[in-house]
């Protein structure tokens, strides 16, 4: 049985089902246990609990200050890569070829890596093709032709992009006829365009992953192998429907792949920037999707802890080495780096791209329903949390093939990221002040009881200096103002990163909390579509 293409327990029969079916368990247990524990020790050792949640705010101070330094630097960075001509850099290759080594490669291999580019192997960023697949439900004309414009406005040869608009069967003839609209917009601009339709498969899950891998196979049998076009020459990069790449992207990402060692063994990650919509969205939207935007921000400084995430690119080698997206899984968009991961015996990795690509904030029609939809993507994005079993599994598998120091490093970061995403902002907010509730005359008459408010509101005041650094870039990373806003807009984008405390708790911790309940009892998710809006 290929191990590699399980989804949940469900799929898997006998000691096999019961093993993943305790991982499915463990990071559930993990955050609930600690909240009770915590819990449960405010009422029997207030003190002890006390003490820790001052060690912790001291810890969240620390790491505030800590991620908020590689937020700036990764800032610079993108500032930097966004001025750069990245057609020039491509077309200097032929000249001067310079190439980068993996910094995680042993000592000894540096030397050997940093020749090991095809720059220096005589592929020029020519012989590239990008393949684009944009997979749809039911957004609408608007937001799809922006994602088509932004690709004709790049700068790279449009003759050197097959583009695939993939859209769903069960959304009926409205789908069609946006296809048809775009096909006749912008098809022939392209090398190749195609449409595909997704039909219902018995045993698939309804959502984007099931959709992109219908549109990669129909791509290589009626384009890559119909034409005999070389594997080891095409990108692909799979965005969602509200992508809108700057110009330069796909230069910048050619780059990128001729210049780095074992450009095979990577995908390549840009930068998600939620700007299409940014000004006409709810406040609170706006600081969750601006959150994730530095989140992501700071894990591309931290190479050894990026997965794929959201609209990403590889090449068509390893897409087609492990037979396309996971039909079965909600988060197919880090999915997809885990099985590269295994597959390739942990030779894999992300390449940071420090460029940024924008993307729609979540709005619906009323604020109400916009903040209902946007639970519902975070406790979307929550789901991840099912890559966990699904990498320890695999693991216990393939445990003789696998570095093993690097993929038990690898397991830790993704329980560790998903615990403090479900637990550190309740710990805080809540646990925090449990010890003085819970614990009675015999917390309430010691000293601890009087300064624990003060000592917390004091680091927590320090740790504002990172919502103040997120204010600031947030606000430098805006697009113009529409004409239509007056100055007083800006002002509410910079007070609006006061919800930030609130933000993170509701948009953040029980969306991320309940994910993780669910697999743990499970109550598998399916996939629920963000509605993309731009509205007036």
């Amino acid at each position: 049985m290929d191990y590699l293409k399980i989804g949940k327990a469900t799929e898997l029969t006998g000691q096999d089902k019961r093993l993943y079916r305790l991982l499915e368990i463990l990071p559930g247990f993990l955050s609930w246990g600690t909240l009770f524990i915590l819990l449960v020790g405010s009422y029997f050792k207030p003190v002890w609990v006390a003490y820790f949640i001052i060690a912790f705010d001291v810890y969240w101070l620390l790491l505030v200050l800590y991620l908020g330094l590689y937020l700036l630097a990764s800032f610079r960075k993108l500032k930097g890569n966004i001025k750069i001509d990245w057609q020039k850099k491509c077309e200097e290759l032929t000249v001067s070829p310079f190439c980068y080594f993996d910094p995680d490669a042993p000592r000894s291999k540096k030397k050997e890596l940093a020749g090991n580019c095809l720059a220096k192997k005589g592929m020029a960023w020519p012989d590239i093709i990008h393949l684009i697949i944009f997979p749809t439900y039911n957004e609408s004309l608007e937001v799809i032709r922006s994602s088509f414009q932004g690709l004709v406005s790049d700068g790279y040869p449009l003759e050197k992009m097959i583009v695939v608009l993939a859209i769903e069967g069960r959304a009926g003839r409205p789908a069609e006829e946006r296809a048809e609209a775009i096909k006749q917009e912008f098809g022939p601009k392209f090398r190749n365009f195609l449409i595909t339709i997704h039909p219902d498969i018995i045993g698939e899950l309804k959502g984007k992953g099931a959709n992109q891998a219908w549109a990669g196979r129909k791509v290589k049998e009626e384009i890559v192998d119909k034409e005999n076009l070389s594997y080891d020459k095409i990108l692909v990069s799979v965005f969602d429907i509200d992508t809108v790449v700057q110009p330069g992207y796909f230069f910048c990402l050619t780059y990128k792949f001729l210049t780095v060692s074992a450009p095979y063994r990577a995908s390549y990650q840009p930068v998600p920037v939620y700007n299409n919509n940014i000004w006409q969205s709810s406040f609170f939207a706006r600081v969750a999707a601006s959150s994730n935007t530095f989140w992501q921000m700071m894990q591309q400084m931290r190479h050894e802890k990026l997965a794929t995430y959201s609209s990403h690119s590889m090449t068509w080698r390893a897409l087609a080495d492990i037979n396309f997206w996971s039909t079965t899984m909600v988060s197919e968009d880090s999915r997809i780096f885990w099985h590269c991961l295994l597959y390739y015996q942990g030779d894999y990795r992300v390449e940071p791209l420090y460029f940024p690509v924008s993307m729609d904030v979540t709005m619906d029609e009323t604020a109400k329903q916009t903040a209902k939809s946007l639970y519902k993507q975070q406790r979307r994005w929550g789901w991840g949390v099912e890559n966990i079993p699904y990498l320890i599994f695999n693991t216990v598998k393939k445990w003789k093939e696998l570095p093993k120091r690097k993929i038990i490093g690898r397991i830790l970061v993704q329980l560790y990221g998903f615990h403090s995403w479900a637990t550190n902002a309740l710990i805080i907010a809540v646990i925090g002040w449990m010890p003085m509730v819970l614990g009675g005359d015999r917390f309430n008459a010691t000293v601890l009881s009087s300064n624990l408010p003060l000592i917390t509101r004091t680091l927590m005041i320090f740790a504002m200096v990172g919502l103040a650094v997120s204010a600031i870039i947030s606000t430098l990373l805006l697009p113009p103002r529409p004409p239509r806003y007056g100055w007083y807009k800006n002002i509410v984008m910079v007070l609006q990163w006061l919800v930030l405390p609130f933000s993170i708790i509701i948009f953040g911790a029980i969306p991320g909390l309940e994910a993780q309940t669910r697999l743990m009892l499970g109550k598998y998710m399916g996939f629920s579509v963000t509605p993309k809006s731009r509205g007036d």
